[in-house]
């Protein structure tokens, strides 16, 4: 009777040990890495009993968050924008770890005409030719559209599609185009796969094409840095290859 009692004893101490341990994540993540995070999310939950909260925005929209003083435990930004919040205090100095890159791609609306984008001419003529061109805006700090709009300066088509451009804030362009709000968009690929109705037509042409790189920092204040770094360990082990392939992105070189 007594060692059903101390074995009952023990359990119960096991598991206030695990609730007292167990943490709320908070995750500031940019939208491209949005589908990742949530598909691994509750793998990582299950395995470690910690909670996680995600919120997302575009790389330029996290920045000044933080900058402005918002809490968080684990940041997914671009590689700058880790290293210059390392500098500045914010983000915990070497914890910063290569996650996933992304490619940029065309979207029409399910049952639309597929341009041809198969090349650098023919982009720009579907470019040319489209009604209304959508894409992320480049004043709000996101990293597709900020390569966007210099992209069509270095292909003279800027003048062409500056009038019908429909620049979007933040979000998916995607579902923009679902809405019948623009013909064709422009975003990341990883942020278009999700959107039901959307078509994704095609990646850039290869010799125009922009990848961007996503990396995961623990916060200088986090409630639970051991339990922030185990969640970006997932990220960016070997369980989260096929899950970024499955949702448009490769693992990144560290």
């Amino acid at each position: 009777m007594r060692t059903i009692v101390w074995i009952a004893g023990a359990l119960s101490v096991l598991v206030g040990a695990h609730g007292a341990m167990a943490a709320d994540i908070k995750v500031l993540s940019a939208g491209a890495f949005k589908q990742v995070a949530l598909a691994m999310v509750p793998q990582f939950e299950k395995q470690s009993g910690h909670k996680v909260a995600i919120d997302n925005d575009t790389v330029g929209g996290l920045v000044k968050r933080i900058d402005g003083g918002e809490a968080f435990d684990v940041a997914i930004l671009s590689p700058a924008a880790v290293d210059n919040l390392i500098k500045a205090g914010k983000i915990a100095p070497g914890t910063r770890v290569a996650l996933a890159k992304v490619g940029i791609g065309v979207v029409v609306k399910e049952g639309a005409p597929r341009p041809d984008v198969g090349t650098v001419d023919a982009f720009k003529r579907a470019l040319t030719e489209a009604k209304s061109v959508a894409y992320i805006d480049p004043a709000a700090g996101g990293s597709s559209g900020i390569y966007v709009a210099g992209l069509l300066e270095r292909l003279g088509l800027a003048d062409v599609v500056k009038p019908k451009a429909k620049l979007i804030p933040g979000g998916a362009v995607a579902e923009h185009v679902v809405r019948g709000e623009a013909e064709i968009g422009i975003h990341q690929i990883s942020e278009i796969l999700p959107v039901k109705g959307a078509v994704l037509v095609g990646p850039l042409p290869g010799e125009i094409q922009n990848y961007t790189v996503y990396a995961a920092g623990v916060g200088a204040s986090a409630k639970d840095s051991e339990a922030a770094k185990a969640l970006i360990r997932l990220l960016s082990g070997p369980e989260a290859a096929p899950v970024f392939r499955a949702k448009g992105m490769d693992p990144a070189s560290p």
